[in-house]
């Protein structure tokens, strides 16, 4: 499994895409008070351009995405890694 993370502070959502066992699982969008499962995500969907410097990071699981989410410490987004674009 793996994840990337976008944090969209301004409309308070987070975007993933992940995939599990090297197929896609799609893209999920979540509340930023909220928690990722896996029933989240859609396979159509696609996470917006305008996150391109929202980049949080690659996580290992939604367990890992999720204690993230919950941490108080300081996130430092970047840009998009060019092979996820």
């Amino acid at each position: 499994m793996g994840f990337a993370v976008w944090i969209d502070s301004e409309e308070r959502v987070v975007w993933a895409q992940g995939t599990h066992e090297y197929r896609p699982m799609g893209t999920a969008v979540i509340a930023i008070s909220d928690q990722f499962r896996p029933r989240d995500f859609v396979p159509a969907r696609e996470s917006p351009t305008h996150l391109r410097t929202c980049f949080a990071g690659f996580f290992g699981s939604l367990e890992t995405v999720n204690e993230f989410l919950n941490s108080t410490e300081t996130r430092k987004l970047r840009r998009t890694p060019p092979h996820l674009l």
